[in-house]
């Protein structure tokens, strides 16, 4: 066995089998994070405003500004010093009612490595605002709101800190941070991270009463946070990030000024199907072993929660479904979230100005909840009225054809006779509409693929690789609707033509299907911020 069966087989095992550190964004892929670290001093207002984003919006800010990650380039600091000049003008701060001006004091941008070989991007600022005498006489009320995405998915996050000798009376928000400078997020709070914009402090000079916690100035606590980041075996900075400082002469020290920002610290477990598009070296043998991989990992993706495999189940089990049927399902929730996944991809590339990618998630969920919910309640109508149907009647021979499926009825001499008959032929209107919104909301994997392959030039290998992965996506699902199809038919075997399978099992299945329906309206609802629990 040579080198290269070697490094094939390892290249195998570690894409399917392989959980490792991740570089990818542990807020997802679209997520735009804030933080804000308001220090109050008694002759001005210093403000740490860190920015990181995620690969897609990193990927959308690359290509509209025509940058590299190279941060040292001389691109970089001019898109750099643009960049933080429209942030500040994102940010408004007020003191005792009157705004104050933000100068610009030093910039930090990096490129930490992220999902599929995409990078990820965060930006730091130094701001600093004059307080004139008047301003910290008596109690005064600090106003602060950030203005900068708004919509966009991510970790918002504000603290306030004082010098000695001001004492903070009362505040909207906490005087220590818990992302350690967006560089460590609590994993108990991805699912719902803080979300705050706003603040509003009040301060006055004198003594720090006993009830309030002594604060510091926010360049303390982040030399205070990078000790800790640095001391920590755990956590070490990504050797491919890259750095870009400037200072712009402030009266501090080069030290204070600093804003030495860190790369994300969180541990996740890498995505296999992103990270096959980060291979250095492509061969024969490593793109033909990448489009069987992606296959497997297409099937395995289709038995996660969603993808219209419930859906799939629920109806054929529910219908006289055929494995033409089960074919056909199968392949629409396929063709559908294919089609998603490359018109979401559209939109971020060309229409990322006028739409925000991440929240047509909320929208194409909403539709899709809508559509099977209807689906479901006519489906369940027109099975209970048809149930009267099923019971026994006097027919002259003939058969009968349902989508191309014949059946005959069995006469006999006498009132008696038995026949199997269809509660409903199987609409291919249905099909349609259960597959479309099966499979509608397209997958973030996928969606970096894309993009990856675009940044990376490989667009005929991520293509070809979300292609293999579809075929695993469709035949995982054509595998669970043809169980669904003969697990049907042996219950009828089994049990013959009862009430259980002539009226119940319909019945239960389209009322599965509506409930299915409003459990994804709700969570699109939730997601989108149209509700809140």
């Amino acid at each position: 066995m040579d080198m290269r069966q070697i490094a094939v087989i390892g290249f195998a095992v570690l894409t399917i089998f392989g959980v490792d550190r991740a570089t990818a964004h542990p807020l997802g892929n679209f997520s735009i994070s804030h933080y804000s670290a308001i220090g109050i001093g008694k002759d001005a207002v210093e403000l740490r405003y860190i920015i990181d984003m995620a690969e897609i919006p990193t990927f959308q800010e690359i290509q509209e500004n025509r940058i590299t990650v190279d941060a040292e380039d001389v691109n970089v600091q001019a898109y750099l010093t643009r960049k933080a000049e429209i942030l500040r003008d994102g940010l408004s701060l007020q003191v005792g009612g009157k705004p104050l001006r933000l100068h610009l004091d030093s910039r930090e941008i990096i490129f930490p490595p992220g999902a599929g070989g995409l990078p990820t991007m965060k930006i730091g600022m130094l701001f600093k605002a004059k307080l004139d005498k008047d301003s910290i006489n008596g109690e005064q009320a600090l106003e602060y709101h950030d203005g900068n995405f708004p919509g966009r998915a991510g970790w918002k996050e504000i603290i306030a800190v004082a010098d000695a000798g001001l004492k903070l009376i009362n505040s909207s928000v906490a005087g220590t941070d818990r992302s350690r400078q967006l560089s460590d997020y609590p994993t108990d709070l991805l699912n719902s991270p803080p979300q705050q914009l706003d603040a509003r402090i009040n301060f006055a000079v004198g003594t720090i009463s006993p009830a309030v916690v002594p604060v510091r100035s926010p360049i303390s606590v982040a030399k205070t946070t990078l000790q800790t980041l640095e001391s920590s075996n755990e956590i070490l900075p990504p050797e491919q990030t890259y750095r870009a400082n400037t200072n712009l002469g402030s009266a501090s020290s080069s030290d204070d000024s600093s804003i030495q920002l860190a790369a994300n610290r969180q541990s996740t477990p890498r995505n296999s199907f992103t990270e096959m598009m980060a291979t250095k070296q492509l061969s024969l043998n490593i793109i033909l072993l990448a489009l069987v991989v992606a296959v497997g990992l297409g099937a395995f993706h289709a038995l996660e929660p969603g993808h219209g495999k419930t859906l799939v189940a629920a109806y054929l089990v529910g219908s006289r479904g055929t494995f033409k049927h089960a074919l056909l399902l199968g392949l629409i929730v396929t063709a559908s979230h294919t089609a998603g996944v490359y018109l979401l991809g559209a939109v971020t590339l060309y229409a990322s100005q006028y739409i925000v990618p991440e929240q047509l998630y909320p929208w194409l969920g909403l539709v899709s909840g809508v559509m099977i919910f209807t689906l479901g309640v006519i489906l369940l109508v027109q099975r209970y009225l048809r149930r009267d149907a099923l019971s026994g009647h006097v027919h002259h021979g003939y058969s009968h054809h349902a989508l191309g499926h014949p059946h005959h009825h069995a006469h006999h001499h006498g009132h008696g006779h038995r026949h199997d008959h269809h509660e409903g032929q199987v609409s291919l209107r249905e099909l349609m509409t259960l597959g479309i919104s099966g499979g509608i909301v397209p997958c973030p994997a996928a969606l970096v693929v894309l993009l990856s392959a675009v940044s990376m030039q490989r667009i005929g290998f991520g293509l070809l690789l979300i292609v293999a992965f579809s075929v695993g996506l469709a035949a995982a699902l054509i595998a669970i609707g043809v169980l669904m199809v003969y697990a049907r038919q042996f219950m009828a075997r089994f049990h013959g033509e009862g009430r259980i399978v002539t009226r119940w099992l319909p019945l239960t299945s389209s009322a599965f299907i509506a409930l299915f329906g409003v459990g994804l309206t709700c969570q699109a609802l939730v997601s989108g911020g149209f509700i809140r629990l």
